[in-house]
């Protein structure tokens, strides 16, 4: 029988990144993302959650500001893809930064929860 995920379950588990993302909360990162995550940053380097995690725990990236606005929301069975705009502001490795991006995410419903298993971002 198949799962399905919901448009509320999918906003929660955003809101849920974007805290533990403002706190660098490494322990509810790693519940949020799932083990075999690919994201493509606005650079162009393809991260894993390891490296994600590690720049979190290093503390190469800080997060002083998140602002994000919804554009789409798709619910595909199991599977979310969400469209945001993104207004963040912080440091990374050291150099300030305050930029607006585009993401899209990708939210897979699993047994053990609502996991991000892929996405990307671009600075607008």
């Amino acid at each position: 029988m198949k799962t399905f995920v919901t448009w509320e379950e999918i906003l929660l588990q955003e809101e849920n990144l974007r805290n533990a993302i403002m706190h660098g909360d490494v322990q509810a990162l790693d519940i949020l993302l799932h083990d075999d995550l690919l994201f493509v940053l606005p650079g162009g380097q393809v991260v894993t959650k390891k490296i994600d995690l590690d720049t979190y725990r290093d503390g190469r990236l800080k997060i002083s500001a998140f602002v994000p606005a919804v554009e789409t929301l798709n619910i595909i069975e199991d599977t979310a893809v969400i469209q945001l705009i993104v207004g963040l502001e912080g440091e990374y490795d050291g150099a300030a930064f305050k930029q607006q991006f585009r993401y899209v995410r990708f939210w897979k419903k699993l047994e053990d929860g609502i996991r991000v298993i892929g996405g990307s971002g671009t600075a607008l």
